[in-house]
């Protein structure tokens, strides 16, 4: 199927989604590059055989053909129901997101990152406990992130531990400014209400902007079923990212004015009242970098460089 819009969507549906009758749960994974094949297997595994979870795949302007062609392969040998929706053009982290939402079959939705892994062997069985027994209308399971043995990957892997891991007592006392892209099991109807905004743009923060208008209408809570997170970055990617995401956090701010008391918002404003603030940045970026540095150390000046260009924004 080919769905002719401003940017044009190839579907690939296997034998047992063509056939499948009646879809529960819609695990939906969006991908750049990242190859979701062993999330894929592991979610088959747990789905089972009874045909009431679907698997949807979108690769965001099929930056590399010989990935789509071998999740093609895998996808049409196996027997519960998988679909690889493929964008001519990549839409972003944002657009991509509603287009699975909207090509999604299940009652429920179940976002997962490709470099992710279910985080138990129960892990699929929790969330269907959930979907027959709760009165939320989307829950945020949390991740967990693997100590990883390459140096230059720990500093990513630290920075997660001590700014996102928390359970779902400490996350629920945060509320829906601790809600993530993935993870997030959501009733349908939800996402047709309030679909994600597509002028985030580039990397950061179009998931709380997301939480925190749903949570103005739905209920939202935080579960504890979390999701083996991969993908960790090395300094120089972080401090990439982060630059580039200081727009988006702006936008978040503006159109959200009560997350100001966030502890992000609330470093940026202080740093940006340092005069010439903004000559530090080579030394939070160069102590970044420098794995022989104590990592509480190193993601101080993480965090320093985040709201240094947060500062020029706000």
């Amino acid at each position: 199927m080919t769905v002719m819009i401003d940017n044009p969507v190839r579907e690939y549906a296997n034998a047992a989604a063509r056939e499948a009758r009646v879809i529960k749960l819609s695990v939906l994974i969006p991908f750049y590059k990242d190859d979701p094949a062993d999330l894929v297997r592991s979610l088959a595994e747990q789905a089972g055989s009874r045909g009431d979870v679907e698997i949807l795949l979108h690769d965001d302007g099929e930056p590399d053909p010989v990935l789509n062609a071998q999740l093609t392969r895998i996808i049409a040998a196996m027997t519960q129901p998988v679909r690889l929706l493929t964008s001519t053009r990549n839409r972003g982290r944002s657009g991509g997101r509603n287009l699975l939402a909207q090509q999604a079959r299940g009652a429920w939705l179940l976002y997962l990152d490709a470099d992710m892994q279910p985080g138990h062997a129960g892990f699929l069985d929790t969330y269907r406990e959930v979907m027959a027994h709760t009165a939320a209308d989307a829950v945020f399971g949390g991740y967990e992130t693997d100590w990883p043995e390459d140096r230059a990957l720990q500093l990513h892997a630290a920075l997660s531990r001590t700014s996102d891991q928390n359970d779902a007592e400490a996350r629920n006392a945060i509320g829906a400014s601790a809600f993530c892209a993935s993870n997030i099991l959501v009733r349908a109807e939800v996402m047709d209400a309030i679909p994600y905004d597509t002028d985030f743009t580039g990397w950061g923060w179009e998931d709380v902007d997301w939480a925190v208008r749903a949570a103005a209408r739905f209920n939202l809570q935080h579960v504890d079923n979390p999701a083996a997170h991969g993908g960790l970055q090395d300094a120089s990617t972080l401090l990439a990212k982060f630059k580039e995401g200081a727009i988006n956090y702006k936008r978040l701010l503006d159109r959200n004015p009560e997350l100001a008391s966030l502890p992000g918002a609330r470093t940026a404003r202080l740093i940006g009242q340092v005069p010439g603030q903004g000559l530090m940045r080579g030394l939070w970026s160069s102590m970044s970098r420098m794995n022989v540095l104590p990592l509480r150390l190193r993601t101080l000046a993480l965090k320093l460089w985040r709201a240094s260009w947060t500062a020029e924004v706000i």
